[in-house]
């Protein structure tokens, strides 16, 4: 269900499950990620500590990664996790990461990434589907009101709890 295929630049290309091995090609991306996002900072460590989290919990967290279809290393990713919605009574997706590589940009990776999250996300019950993006990445803001996510009224609060 999740080994979704397309053309892209007439290569062709595989959504599939992440897998340790995917984790060096993941820790790349989320660092391109984060060095844009002004409430994020690039920790590899970190960011190796979350994936790993992630992967030890699939019934509730999916890492999908597109790559060749011959091999190779991740050129997008996603990740979501489920979490208890009570407004909804029901499951909701948090999309946590999203990216695509630069060779990769425009071509329906990040479209298909998305699309096989919210399919694992509604296989396990979902019925919302909700993700922040950085107010000052216009490319993101744009791809997602370009799939159909709407915004909201609500704001993102945060605070630091290790310190």
């Amino acid at each position: 269900m999740l080994a979704n295929e397309m053309d892209v630049s007439r290569t062709r290309y595989r959504i599939d499950p992440a897998t340790p091995a995917d984790l060096d090609a993941m820790v790349r991306m989320l660092g391109e990620l984060f060095s844009i996002e002004r409430d994020f900072q690039v920790d590899p460590a970190a960011q190796r500590r979350g994936l790993e989290l992630l992967l030890a919990n699939p019934t509730r967290a999916a890492l999908l990664v597109a790559r060749p279809e011959g091999g190779g290393p991740a050129i997008g990713m996603a990740t979501g996790q489920l979490v208890v919605s009570t407004a909804e009574g029901a499951p909701s997706l948090w999309v946590e990461d999203l990216i695509v590589g630069a060779q990769a940009r425009g071509c329906g990776v990040g479209r298909a990434l998305l699309a096989a999250l919210l399919d694992w996300a509604r296989a396990g019950g979902a019925t919302r589907a909700q993700l922040l993006a950085d107010a000052g990445n216009a490319p993101a803001t744009a791809f997602y009101d370009h799939v159909g996510w709407q915004p909201t009224n609500m704001i993102a609060r945060r605070m630091r709890l290790d310190s």
